[in-house]
């Protein structure tokens, strides 16, 4: 960042001399303004940069969390149940991206489908661990030996 002694000291080399080392005061301030403005249009451009970066990681790691995610994932020889268990850290990364819009994007239709993403996702994930629930629960219920017939044979 410009400091404001840097900013004199600059506008000292331009205005010296030029009238037997007197500056004049309307062109040092034009010329400090204008490199101030430089200056600040350089930091936004910085920060704008920075926020655009940070915003990358944070998708990127969303994304490589769910690879992790899905590839400790064993097999269960159940398509249904593989696949649901491997939607899970999919629709989380869903999320996880859509928070970080939330966080880091200025478009209001993608802020909006980011919020939707959101919703949507969370409910998706809380239907698919509520089958996960009745499929693990399922098998223990047939492996129960049956009660007695309670029909009567007439």
């Amino acid at each position: 960042m410009i400091t404001k002694k840097e900013t004199t000291k600059i506008a000292g080399r331009f205005t010296t001399g030029r009238m037997n080392g007197a500056i004049h005061p309307v062109f040092a301030g034009s010329v400090m303004l204008v490199i101030s403005i430089l200056g600040f249009s350089l930091i936004s451009l910085h920060a704008d940069q920075t926020r655009a970066e940070v915003c990358w990681s944070e998708l990127i790691a969303s994304m490589d969390k769910m690879h992790m995610a899905m590839g400790d994932v064993k097999t269960s020889s159940n398509p249904d149940v593989d696949f649901v268990r491997l939607m899970l850290p999919h629709h989380q990364a869903a999320i996880d991206m859509a928070k970080t819009q939330l966080l880091y994007g200025k478009d209001a239709k993608m802020r909006r489908l980011a919020q939707e993403i959101i919703t949507d996702q969370q409910l998706e994930i809380e239907l698919m661990q509520r089958w996960l629930k009745q499929q693990e629960s399922a098998p223990a219920k047939e492996n129960q030996t049956p009660g007695p017939d309670s029909r009567t044979n007439n």
